[in-house]
């Protein structure tokens, strides 16, 4: 009987241990439930803030404007207006007769500000290849300096000088730059420079280099032009000073020269008259002899009647 009593009490320990269990596991389950259950109520406070929020963002994107939306909006209404303005374009005269050159775009309708034309770019423009002969840039006794034709940037073109001599082949120079100084020789010399663009040929240019004694020919033949024109400029210049003088004088003075030329007129009115009464003299007194004697013969008839 002890030994049933004493297994009785542990049985019945071991069930409650059990049930212990059981309860703390249950309990876990609960915990586990309830805290979904009030995360699940957060998450959708959240979700519902958060549409608010964006639903205030959009009211307020659709109140205000976008700047790329007026940028675009301005862009397109240029264009418009560009097409509907026509632009007429003109060009002006070529720097150069031959080889490359400069010439300016003139815009005759569409100018900003109202202008009446207004440049719109600076382009290039191009001649015949031949220049013929041309002139050294500088020169002096022993030597002279000779251009080929180019423009701005001279980097650009690629310059072949060559030396021409009579009935052979030129002999191209080592010198690849635009610019080429010459010594003097005792005979004179002939060049010529070659522009070439891509190498493509734009501007040929010969020239002569005349010796020292040539060089002092030349000179002494040619007409003195800058003394003459010197002297025609100064006279002409002396002369509309004079004018200038005279016409002030006769406007600060228009009272006495006034008088002085009614006076005059007054005079050769006075001659005149003088003459014509004189001319009127001497046609009386020039009568025909005729008339005395048909005088004479009514005076007797009266007489003897």
């Amino acid at each position: 009987m002890r030994a049933r009593g004493a297994g009785c009490p542990a049985g019945l320990l071991a069930v409650g241990w059990l049930i212990l269990v059981g309860l703390q596991a249950s309990q876990a389950s609960n915990v586990t439930s309830s805290g979904g259950g009030v995360q699940e109520p957060a998450v959708a406070r959240e979700g519902e803030s958060e549409s608010e929020s964006e639903s205030e963002e959009e009211a307020e994107n659709e109140g205000e404007v976008p700047e790329s939306e007026t940028t675009a909006e301005a862009d397109a209404e240029e264009e418009v207006q560009n097409r509907t303005i026509v632009k007429e374009v003109e060009f002006g005269m070529c720097t150069v007769t031959c080889g490359v050159g400069i010439r300016e775009v003139i815009l005759t309708n569409g100018c900003p500000g109202g202008e009446s034309k207004c440049v719109v770019r600076v382009e290039e423009c191009r001649g015949p290849v031949d220049c013929g002969w041309g002139k050294p840039i500088s020169e002096n006794l022993d030597s002279a300096r000779l251009s080929c034709v180019h423009i701005s940037p001279e980097n650009r073109f690629k310059y072949v000088w060559k030396l021409l001599k009579p009935d052979q082949q030129p002999v191209i120079l080592t010198n690849d730059s635009a610019v080429l100084e010459i010594t003097r020789e005792i005979r004179p010399l002939a060049f010529e420079c070659d522009t070439l663009d891509n190498n493509e040929m734009v501007a040929s240019v010969k020239f002569t280099v005349y010796t020292t004694n040539e060089l002092q020919m030349r000179r002494s033949s040619r007409p003195d032009t800058d003394a003459v024109l010197v002297f025609v400029l100064t006279i002409g210049v002396i002369i509309c000073i004079f004018v200038i003088f005279v016409l002030i004088f006769i406007i600060i003075n228009w009272a006495a020269v006034k008088s002085f030329w009614g006076s005059k007129t007054s005079a050769t009115e006075i001659q005149s008259e003088l003459s014509s009464m004189r001319y009127k003299d001497s046609t009386s007194l020039d009568q025909s002899p005729t008339d005395i004697p048909v005088h004479e013969d009514d005076a007797l008839s009266e007489w003897n009647e």
